[in-house]
């Protein structure tokens, strides 16, 4: 009878906590969990009170307590658990992988500044960082270098990271895509809303396309942009019955939120800074997020119920799907690798 795998995984937000790394690791457990895996998370608690270099104190002996006869730990984040965990391990000398979705060096910088800058152009682009951001920059770094494996959602960031972290030597870099789901019933529209529910941060460029939006407003006054911040499951709902979803961001690596757009068949706007340009051209609308013009001029487009239903038909014929079954054999085809 073949062992039974003992993982540890480490993530900053968990249920109830909403997040795309908080349901990632929820669902990744209960697949593993299906399988008799033996499974543990930890996650923050009141380390999200602590000052930085004191969480991460706090976290890295919470990760070295629980190291104990774990045969494969894997961290959904690169700072804020990655390196307190990537560090215990190193030292433990335990198989290690780390899934990175986003960059929190390019998030900051981008918050702190305002420098509106896409993340493909961040590295060789950005102006001074301060003292805070050098220090992300450099614990990355050394995530990236001594993990044993680093696992990306999208291939468009692995070739970002290979090329700006230097990592054309390392071993053991994978891609395993998000979650995509079967085909969802949706309902028709009863009105023009496009759906805009996201974190209130800067890179999301909501300044921008809320002027893009007033403007285009006022050559089309039955459209209706829809703000704010839900919960994964009332976003979900949200989705089922509006008229499309939009997400002109600085950069959006691989959003959830076009995943769930393309199975209730909804058009979406999306930046052309992502890794779903290439994967969905064919299917939807893009946009250069620095550009209010062309963000207006799409709105338009698809405001025009014939261009409308001629990406919704295109939509209809797209059905691929990544379930979560497929995404934990792909965690362990990785860790058998290691």
């Amino acid at each position: 009878m073949p062992k039974k795998i003992n993982i540890l995984i480490t993530t900053g937000i968990y249920p109830p906590k909403v997040g795309g790394p908080s349901q990632y690791a929820k669902e990744l457990k209960e697949e593993f969990e299906r399988r008799e895996y033996f499974v543990k998370v930890i996650t923050y608690g009141i380390e999200h009170k602590l000052p930085i270099v004191i969480r991460h104190a706090v976290f890295f002996l919470k990760a070295v307590f629980n190291l104990f006869n774990k045969d494969f730990i894997l961290s959904l984040d690169t700072f804020s658990t990655g390196f307190p965990t990537i560090f215990a391990c190193f030292l433990f000398r335990k198989k290690n992988a780390i899934r990175i979705g986003g960059d929190f060096l390019w998030e900051s910088y981008v918050e702190r500044t305002g420098h509106m800058i896409p993340l493909n152009k961040f590295y060789s682009e950005h102006k001074k960082l301060s003292v805070k951001e050098k220090i992300i920059y450099f614990l990355t770094k050394f995530v990236l270098k001594n993990t044993n494996s680093l696992i990306f959602n999208t291939k468009w960031q692995k070739d970002i990271f290979i090329r700006d972290y230097n990592l054309s030597n390392k071993k053991n870099i994978f891609v395993v895509e998000n979650f995509i789901g079967e085909k969802e019933k949706s309902e028709k529209y009863s009105k023009k809303n496009f759906l805009w529910y996201v974190r209130d941060i800067k890179l999301k460029n909501g300044l921008l396309l809320k002027e893009a939006f007033e403007d285009a407003k006022k050559r089309n006054n039955e459209i209706i942009l829809e703000t704010g911040n839900l919960s994964h499951d009332k976003l979900f709902e949200k989705i089922k019955d509006c008229y499309a979803v939009i997400l002109p961001s600085l950069s959006d690596i691989g959003p959830n939120y076009i995943l769930d757009a393309i199975r209730f068949n909804k058009p979406f706007i999306l930046t052309k800074y992502s890794d779903y340009y290439e994967k969905f051209k064919n299917i939807g609308i893009f946009v250069d997020p620095l550009d209010k013009k062309d963000i207006e001029e799409k709105i338009l487009y698809l405001s025009n119920e014939k261009n409308y239903s001629e990406q919704e038909e295109k939509i209809k014929k797209y059905n691929v799907s990544h379930t979560w079954s497929d995404i934990a054999n792909e965690f362990i085809n990785i860790y058998k690798i290691l």
